[in-house]
């Protein structure tokens, strides 16, 4: 015989392997049916011991009637005075580590687990208790928001001044400079639906300091104010610090955390996005994003470029071409020019399907019609893509024209709720009921409720918005939050004329520090605690939490005792409520963070 290399090899006779062979079998044999029996015998009394310790613990549970969550008292340290703007997922220190392409640095990057904070994001010196509302959409103390820059670099635009100790907004932009009163006035001109309830929810991109959202609050417009975290330093806890709406965010390679269809206009004064490069993906975002029948508001380049590209550093020939280019997207898109005067032209996104029947239709179109399988509510970290995302025709009732006008929407059972399973009409009408008593229960265990001590408020796992919905009354505004991983249920807060956003509690929030007066979670750790360490959770409810702010959180027994433990190390207090029902397996925690200031100095 050879090996497969070639070299010779030894083949041993059949005959003198067989009995050596047969005296290791038996003997193997017999070795392993005593080892097999001492086995089985240890087995049998582990597994008795087991089988009677989880008895014993079942039966423990069954005696009680709800068991607790043990966790360990923990008194968490101070950060260092640095972090007093600290947002985890937009971190400026971390920016190089991103590219540059598309601004894609601004979008969310969170730090891993063994980078996040286990301290206290401190105030900054000087800190007081925010100005109240309505006088804060106008001032705020300077102390709070301590940057100077942009008010340097936007002194001339009228977008705020600093006069002793607080910031003065006199409600200037760069399209507006006679004031944000006097351009919405002439929007409203342009568009007579902003007047008559018809449109309710807004989004700007590219907000500034929110002025635009601001004044839309008394004409019945409820605003999510958009700007990244970019070198005009604080636009976003600027509007939060004044009570406006608002939440850190680009257009840049991913969906905005929005559904389909939500948002009745969508604005952008001089905000600067190239609408027509990369394949129109910004543009086709906002369509995404825009009800049926919604309304696109565009001022500054290149409207008006005939008066104005003078003072735009251009030719009169590239902005005519760029305004070309972009009215051909967007009747490509399926929009049509609804009004336009001055520096203010208004588009209108289709109502129908006609016009996309076509898109459809005609294999060269571009941009083209999205793939059926793209999701297109799906807007949790999911990357843009240059495709028009062509609205449900099932659905009748969520176009502008076709849904009930503000306030009759806000307790009308929204058209999609028959997508989410189990959801109806029925459905709808009790759980806007249960809010009703619910909310009443809350404010008499929370007086401040309904006052001026409480203005921003968070949700932060609601399902169909009926705690705004329930206070909707009271002189605050609610961001709603929808898990990324729970039922696609904020397509109906939409439809309610309410705003929100998806975000998944494992990571931090998109805001600043120190910009919601009132946190409620209903039965969040309950659902998430799962997969998200309460800890960190909570840790970042204190982050986002303003100081002498309040936080009502609704759990199982079973969480509570462990959720007012990590609390108290955060230098809350909380006390144990019954719920409105009064049953022992659901309570409430009523908690509210001191304000204290940093003893620790900057390091840099």
């Amino acid at each position: 015989m050879k090996h497969k290399d070639g070299k010779p090899g030894y083949q041993q006779d059949k005959s003198t392997r067989v009995v050596p062979m047969t005296i290791m079998f038996v003997v193997l044999c017999g070795f392993s049916f005593y080892l097999g029996g001492i086995f089985c015998s240890e087995k049998h009394r582990f597994y008795t011991k087991d089988a009677q310790d989880v008895a014993k613990a079942v039966q423990s549970t069954k005696n009680s009637v709800a068991s607790s969550l043990q966790i360990k008292s923990v008194a968490f340290p101070q950060c260092s005075s640095e972090y007093q703007d600290y947002t985890p997922c937009t971190d400026p220190r971390k920016w190089k580590k991103y590219g540059v392409h598309r601004l894609t640095f601004m979008e969310r990057h969170c730090p891993p687990v063994f980078e996040r904070k286990e301290c206290l994001i401190p105030p900054p010196d000087g800190y007081k208790v925010p100005i109240r509302w309505p006088k804060s959409r106008d001032e705020c103390w300077y102390r709070n928001v301590p940057y100077d820059w942009i008010n340097k670099q936007k002194s001339n635009q009228n977008w705020l001044r600093k006069e002793g100790e607080k910031f003065l907004f006199p409600g200037g932009g760069t399209m507006f400079p006679r004031g944000v009163s006097e351009y919405v006035d002439s929007m409203q001109k342009l568009i007579p639906e902003m007047t008559d309830g018809t449109v309710r929810t807004a989004i700007d991109t590219g907000c500034g300091v929110a002025s635009w959202g601001g004044d839309l609050l008394d004409r019945g417009i409820l605003t999510m104010s958009l700007a990244p975290r970019d070198n005009h330093e604080a636009q976003v806890q600027f509007a939060l610090e004044r009570g406006i709406p608002a939440i850190l965010g680009i257009i840049s390679t991913q969906r905005l955390p929005f559904p389909s269809n939500s948002f009745d206009m969508a604005h952008c004064s001089r905000c600067l996005i190239p609408w027509t490069e990369f394949g129109g993906v910004y543009l086709q975002e906002i369509h995404r994003i825009l009800r049926p029948g919604g309304f696109w508001v565009l001022s500054g380049p290149p409207v008006n470029y005939k008066n104005r590209w003078r003072g735009w550093n251009t030719t009169i020939e590239e902005q005519k071409t760029d305004y070309d280019n972009l009215q051909k997207l967007l009747t490509a898109m399926c929009f049509k020019l609804y009004n336009q005067k001055d520096d203010i032209a208004v588009w209108q996104k289709a109502s129908d399907n006609s016009c996309y029947s076509k898109l459809a239709n005609n294999a060269d179109a571009y941009p083209p019609k999205c793939d059926d399988s793209l999701e297109p509510d799906s807007a949790w970290y999911a990357p843009l893509r240059p495709c028009v995302v062509v609205p449900n025709q099932k659905l009748k009732k969520t176009g502008l024209k076709a849904i009930p006008k503000w306030p009759e929407r806000l307790h009308t059972a929204p058209e999609r709720i028959t997508e989410i399973h189990g959801g109806s009409a029925s459905t709808f009408k009790h759980d806007d009921s249960k809010w009703k008593v619910r909310a009443k229960h809350y404010k008499k265990l929370l007086p401040a409720i309904g006052t001026d001590k409480i203005r921003n408020v968070m949700d932060m796992n609601t399902v169909y918005g009926g705690f705004a919905a329930a206070v909707i009354n009271d002189p605050l505004w609610v961001m709603n939050v929808v898990s990324s991983y729970a039922a696609n249920t904020l397509a109906m807060v939409f439809d309610r004329g309410l705003i929100g956003t998806y975000h998944d509690w494992c990571e931090a929030f998109s805001t600043y520090p120190r910009t919601y007066d009132l946190l409620h979670l209903d039965g969040l750790f309950t659902a998430e605690s799962h997969r998200c360490d309460m800890k960190y959770v909570l840790l970042e409810m204190d982050r986002i939490l303003r100081p002498n702010g309040y936080a009502i959180i609704r759990e199982s027994s079973y969480f509570v005792e462990a959720v007012a433990t990590i609390a108290k190390g955060m230098k809350w207090g909380c006390r144990k409520e019954d719920t409105e029902y009064g049953i022992e397996k659901e309570k409430i925690l009523i908690c509210q963070k001191k304000l204290w200031y940093s003893s620790n100095k900057s390091s840099r």
